[in-house]
């Protein structure tokens, strides 16, 4: 466990942006008298991620303004998740602010072990209407089975598309893919030339995959969160399988399988790989970190459309105030600050924080400015993004207690087709039966 030490320089996202000189200590968003929680100390915990990295800068100014004295961990993300998991189920008090992971979601909620924030947002003494709690874009995997909030979201990771070697689509004649038969069209066209391969893709095939599912019509539980019946050996998602993994072994560099998300942005950084979808983070330092080639060759697009419709992915990770906390007041009056229309903009502004979860934050010309990427305006398609992945609940599959165990299923299988050591048929046919497993080992039951 690391405690954060608020001396310490902001770590970046690779590309996301310079930090800025700190203001003056003048707090947005609170009051001039001191909170009635004066004197309180609170605990928060999460892993580590730009959010809480830049907003750690401004809690001397939070602590002088209202009294209330923040203790923050961050922990690697899968210790982080492993403790929280035990913490919150145990009911215990350790906590009073906790990052929500978007995989535990549905978890943590369905369990009762967050407290819904309703009796803060609906209290004007506590939430004034300008905080405008409406104001947040998709926030369906935040809400319990009742339709109460449960968190507020610090970081979206929706789902782009982009060419970093957009100049050999122009040779081509061709245009960004808007459909998956375009993405096949360009590869076939592009791969190889001026020695860059047609795509590049992360080994995270369990979050890339799943538009490229949905887009075929597929789905990977019957009817999340309330069915968890796996659906991966229907006809869809073989056909879906069969296209994704052949993205990988037609037209990406031979080592592939084995790229991390680094790894993936370092090939595409140094203009070794063209074609992407992957979350809008790794799409940004193509045109803003010092070390990329392709700034004035990246092209951004939204996720391509399938032949049953448009799926971009979208993962929602948020903040929460554990239901064991004996702290919920000042914890509010900490979410409510770090979570301000005022502090949002502060941190797009100081750092070109690129994941806002307030839609007058992403429409807000700092925003944009922050997010117009070798001339053109992401930030529109971002919120296009966010908007229909948050809001249309087809990413509840992805915030399902046992996602973890069935993604690994996906990734497994993913990998025996593009080495070709499975057919399509067989790899998902076998993913299947061991999701399958996995799922009643959760103690869900299978309607088969």
């Amino acid at each position: 466990m690391t405690r954060i030490n608020l001396s310490r320089r902001s770590v970046l996202l690779a590309g996301a942006g310079a930090a800025a000189a700190l203001r003056a200590p003048a707090v947005l968003g609170q009051a001039k008298a001191k909170s009635k929680y004066a004197g309180t100390t609170i605990r928060g915990a999460g892993f580590s991620m730009p959010f809480p990295q830049y907003l750690k800068n401004y809690f001397p100014e939070f602590e002088a303004a209202t009294g209330i004295k923040v203790e923050f961990d961050i922990q690697a993300f899968p210790v982080y998740n492993q403790r929280m998991d035990l913490e919150l189920s145990t009911g215990g008090s350790a906590y009073d602010v906790a990052v929500l992971t978007f995989i535990y979601q549905d978890r943590w909620i369905g369990a009762g072990w967050v407290s819904p924030l309703d009796e803060f947002i609906k209290d004007p003494n506590a939430t004034p209407p300008d905080w405008d709690p409406g104001d947040f874009v998709a926030q369906t995997s935040m809400r319990d089975a009742k339709g109460q909030t449960c968190g507020f979201g610090i970081e979206a990771g929706a789902v782009l598309f982009w060419a970093a070697r957009a100049d050999l689509l122009d040779k081509a004649g061709l245009e960004l893919p808007a459909t998956f038969d375009d993405i096949v069209k360009v590869c076939e066209a592009v791969n190889g030339k001026d020695g860059v391969a047609a795509w590049v893709q992360d080994n995270i095939h369990h979050w890339n995959w799943p538009p490229y599912l949905m887009g075929f019509g597929g789905t990977v539980f019957k009817d999340p969160p309330e069915n968890l019946t796996p659906t991966l050996d229907t006809p869809q998602a073989i056909e879906a399988a069969q296209f994704y993994a052949d993205l990988l072994r037609k037209y990406a560099p031979p080592a592939v399988l084995s790229y991390t998300q680094d790894q993936a942005l370092e090939a595409q950084l140094k203009g070794r790989g063209n074609l992407r979808s992957s979350s809008a983070t790794w799409a940004l330092p193509l045109a803003k970190s010092p070390d990329s080639t392709v700034k004035h060759t990246v092209r951004y697009g939204v996720f391509p459309t399938g032949p049953k419709g448009w799926f971009p992915g979208n993962a929602m990770t948020g903040i929460c105030i554990p239901a064991g906390s004996r702290q919920k007041g000042a914890a509010w009056e900490f979410i409510k600050w770090a979570l301000s229309k005022e502090m949002l903009s502060r941190i797009v502004k100081d750092h070109g924080y690129p994941s806002v979860c307030r839609r007058s934050v992403i429409q807000s010309e700092p925003f944009k400015q922050a997010m117009t990427l070798n001339g053109q305006d992401v930030a529109a398609l971002y919120l296009k993004t966010l908007e229909r992945a948050g809001e249309a609940g087809y990413m509840r599959y992805r915030t399902a207690a046992v996602f973890p165990q069935v993604g690994d299923k996906i990734n497994r299988a993913i990998e025996a087709i593009a080495t070709q050591q499975m057919s399509a048929s067989t790899a998902m046919k076998q993913a299947q039966l061991q999701a399958i497993q996995a799922v009643r080992l959760g103690g869900y039951k299978v309607d088969l």
